[in-house]
């Protein structure tokens, strides 16, 4: 008996049928032969997971060599759908036997239609995938965590799709029509104000950078770097109701903060809370916060004096720094510190450090009268400037007796203004002769004016001789009305001046901390009472009077040029010289920007200087813009140039131009002729 062959059943073409998950294959022919990422496959398991399957899988039977059906289906479209429902059954969702809905196809080509469900694909339109998000938010009441887990999307992802959603619908179609690209619309996002985004739309040149359609946005606000905006810490500020705005595409460094008004209130809070703090542990008749330094004042200051430690003080100081000498020669040579140790040689450095604060300290009397200003420095911390007397607060001077007497033109006056002596001198001589043989009358003031006349003249005779002596005698004259002022207690009618810069340049004073702390340096060093400044620069080592001369010096320098002065114009040609001669280099110093130069100038000036420090390209780029744009695209432009305008510029010396590179010889410097000797040794001084 012959046994029939079974013949296999016929599978209708496009029939939809449910196949076990484990009994689906990748379809050899599939025109993905990249694979699928990671994220992809996500994106569709969270997807499935939410929704279902929305698409069916297409599949062909699996046949063995001999043409047999092996129980199998190749799956032709859908593979990426396939490996996410794979993936939920690593995850446990699903069973690996899970019934997946697919539709036979037989009769077409499986690498055509693979190819052809790729390439004849239209992906959403943009802005089409960012409003249906927003309206998934709207309508819905989704937040940015539950559409991620629909779409297998990250939060971070759906926010800022749905920032995006949220431009004005009037950019959209820009946008939809090709009038933006993607960044620029990235860019507007970073407000969700349409008027403000049409407005800053309205106004854009032909230069749409990114970054100038953000800083027009953000024109109102405050940056997260300012000084205001660190000093306050964006928890308190949101805290009191204010609103940070964040760009979500971008690195913002923190954001912009909405309320500036509110910011800046914060900020004085937070002073004054420091200055009555200050005022309750040091006992300061006054304290006064401001953001700025307060210019102008017009008040006296006082510094610490140098006082003597005491007896206990003195011994903690020096058995903390005999322990921190010793463990740093134990751990000399160790390339980490153990843990303990290093905690141990903070805490010396702290003692240490407190100790060294103990050697100065203000008058009690000064503190009793005087003030402190906490204002708010550039790094946006709280600075504390102490020492300040108003003049209702100054001692008054005393008083002269009433029968005090004068000498004025020769007529000798008592305190009324009545006449003692005629203005005859002779008959005065003749006076002093007859009074003069009374016992224990003293020198009449016509006599002592005489008298010291002379001895004047031989100082000055005597003083001209020895250097070393009138560098002490300069330099005390110029520290007693430096450090001491309103008393008069010096013999040299040298007469400093040092003008207020602060009332010509708005935020110098925050910019001058190294001068100011110079000053407070010497100011603490000096000692209480100006009869003992003589003693105290006379016991200085020459290098020491030389550096306090030199200061005392700088703080009368005035070459600010005011639009009534046109006759000093002498001056200033020796302030360029003296620029010269210490080579100054004001790029130390000062740095070009919108708010320093470049939006005080003309849109001429902005591209000169871009032009000179850049390059001619850079300048044609910002040359169509604005004013204000324009200003700001140059700030950045110039900021690591190192440009400054012809005003800050320092000469070089004649010995260092190209047309004399080589400087003056030795034997060149001593020839009489040689016509930059003197400079090149004032130079080198």
């Amino acid at each position: 008996m012959t046994t029939k062959a079974k013949t296999a059943p016929v599978i209708e073409n496009g029939k939809e049928i449910f196949i076990p998950l484990n009994k689906l294959k990748k379809h050899p022919k599939n025109a993905r032969k990249t694979p699928h990422s990671e994220a992809s496959i996500e994106s569709k398991a969270a997807s499935i997971a939410a929704k279902g399957m929305l698409q069916n899988l297409v599949v062909e039977p699996e046949r063995d060599g001999e043409g047999e059906p092996t129980g199998f289906y190749l799956v032709s479209v859908g593979e990426g759908r396939r490996l996410a429902q794979l993936l939920r059954v690593k995850r446990k969702e699903i069973k690996k036997t899970e019934p997946i809905r697919c539709v036979i196809d037989t009769a077409n080509d499986a690498a055509e239609i693979s190819l052809d469900e790729n390439v004849t694909r239209e992906n959403l339109h943009p802005a089409d995938e960012f409003e249906r998000f927003r309206e998934l938010a709207e309508d819905r009441g989704w937040g940015a965590e539950e559409i991620g887990a629909r779409f297998g999307r990250t939060p971070q992802f759906v926010r800022q799709r749905l920032r995006l959603g949220a431009v004005s619908p009037k950019l959209m179609q820009v946008y939809r029509d090709g009038g933006l690209t993607l960044d620029q619309l990235m860019a507007f996002a970073l407000t969700e104000d349409h008027a403000r985004q049409e407005q800053v739309y309205d106004n854009l040149s032909y230069n749409r950078d990114p970054s100038f359609i953000r800083r027009d946005l953000m024109r109102a606000h405050i940056p997260a770097t300012d000084r205001r905006a660190i000093f306050v810490g964006p928890e308190a500020y949101t805290e009191a109701g204010g609103n940070i705005v964040r760009d979500l595409f971008t690195e913002d460094r923190g954001g912009f903060y909405e309320d500036a008004a509110l910011l800046d209130r914060l900020v004085i809070e937070k002073l004054e809370g420091i200055a009555a703090q200050v005022r309750e542990a040091e006992g300061w008749k006054w304290v006064s916060a401001h953001i700025d330094y307060p210019h102008g004042n017009g008040m006296r200051r006082v510094y610490p004096h140098p006082v003597e430690l005491s007896e206990d003080d003195k011994a903690a100081y020096a058995a903390a720094q005999e322990e921190y000498d010793r463990l740093s020669s134990e751990y000399e040579d160790a390339d980490e510190l153990p843990d303990d140790v290093d905690q141990r040689f903070g805490e010396l450095e702290a003692e240490i450090e407190r100790i060294d604060a103990l050697r100065h300290a203000y008058d009690p009397d000064e503190i009793a009268r005087g003030g402190v200003f906490v204002v708010l420095s550039p790094d946006g911390e709280a600075r504390i400037e102490r020492g300040f007397i108003r003049r209702e607060d100054e001692k008054p001077e005393p008083e002269e007796a009433e029968d005090s007497k004068a000498v004025i033109d020769g007529v000798r006056v008592n305190g009324d203004g009545k006449v003692i002596e005629g203005g005859d001198h002779a008959a005065a001589h003749d006076a002093e002769d007859e009074e003069a043989e009374d016992d224990g009358k003293p020198l009449s003031d016509l006599l002592i004016r005489d008298l010291t006349a002379h001895r004047t003249l031989g100082l000055r005779l005597a003083l001209g001789e020895q250097p070393d002596m009138a560098l002490i005698a300069v330099t005390h004259a110029l520290a007693a009305q430096t450090f001491y002022r309103g008393v008069d207690a010096h013999c040299l009618e040298i007469r400093p001046v040092s003008a207020s810069l602060g009332e010509h340049a708005d935020g110098i004073e925050d910019t001058a901390k190294a001068l100011a702390d110079r000053h407070a340096g010497w100011a603490a060093d000096m000692p209480r009472d100006v009869a003992d400044l003589w003693g105290f620069i006379a016991g200085l080592d020459h290098a020491s009077v030389m550096a306090l001369f030199a200061h005392c010096a700088s703080q009368t320098v005035n070459a600010v040029k005011l639009p009534w002065e046109a006759n000093k114009r002498r001056a200033h040609e020796t302030a360029d010289r003296l620029a010269t001669a210490v080579a100054l280099d004001m790029t130390a110093h000062w740095t070009p920007t919108v708010r320093t130069y470049l939006g005080r100038v003309t849109k001429a000036h902005i591209l000169a200087a871009v032009w000179e420090a850049v390059s001619e390209e850079a300048a044609d780029r910002i040359a169509s813009m604005k004013k204000q744009p324009m200003a700001e695209a140059a700030e950045q432009l110039l900021a690591v140039t190192g440009w400054l305008p012809p005003l800050l510029r320092t000469e070089r010396p004649a010995w260092l131009t190209d047309e004399q590179p080589e400087a003056p010889t030795a034997e060149a410097e001593d020839a009489p002729e040689t016509e930059h000797a003197d400079s090149f040794a004032a130079a080198a001084e």
